[in-house]
């Protein structure tokens, strides 16, 4: 076998994490030692680390691993890229769609960067629209730009499942930074990503 994906976790945090998620199950009436819930607290405890690894990396140092000098000063644009999040007020998972452009200013990066990023911010316990700005900032004061755009689309589990239980409900945050602040650019971003 020449390659092997494997994942680390830090053996303390997912120790006491697995005796807290078994506290919790059992809070709720539930028998931990029943078969389908023996290992529930670790693949949890697992779960949550994963889930929330974006706290562990640094999207700057992901965008410039992979920034090259290059004269195109023309927008550039990663549509579709999927966002997987978890709501900070209730921890369950929002879903959904980023589109992101950047009209170089001497500098390109590595198109894979961008969800990467995306996923570092979204990797964490988030609300939509601090995901959008933070997304947004970090691409803007880390390749400087002449602009960046983004746009997210998303579902939200806590609308779906509890509280006001609209199945069909779509979230949309925008930002715009220098050349997409003008209404011609961003409708030109905005036509492309539709």
């Amino acid at each position: 076998m020449s390659y092997k994906k494997t994942e680390e976790y830090s053996p303390e945090i997912t120790r006491d994490l697995i005796k807290k998620y078994h506290h919790i199950l059992d809070q709720l009436g539930e028998d931990t030692e029943r078969e389908g819930l023996i290992k529930t607290p670790e693949r949890a405890a697992k779960a949550m680390q994963f889930l929330t690894q974006g706290y562990e990396q640094d999207p700057v140092a992901i965008l410039k691993g992979a920034m090259f000098k290059e004269e195109y000063n023309e927008m550039v644009i990663v549509k579709d890229i999927e966002v997987y999040s978890l709501c900070e007020h209730h921890i369950l998972p929002f879903f959904g769609k980023a589109h992101i452009a950047y009209i170089p200013n001497g500098y390109i990066v590595g198109l894979s960067k961008l969800p990467r990023v995306v996923d570092v911010f979204a990797r964490r316990l988030q609300v939509q629209e601090r995901l959008t700005h933070d997304v947004l900032h970090c691409i803007q004061d880390t390749l400087n730009p002449l602009g960046v755009a983004i746009v997210i689309e998303a579902s939200h589990m806590c609308m779906m499942m509890r509280g006001v239980q609209k199945q069909n409900s779509v979230t949309t945050t925008s930002a715009f930074t220098g050349a997409f602040e003008k209404l011609q650019t961003r409708n030109e971003f905005l036509n492309l990503i539709k």
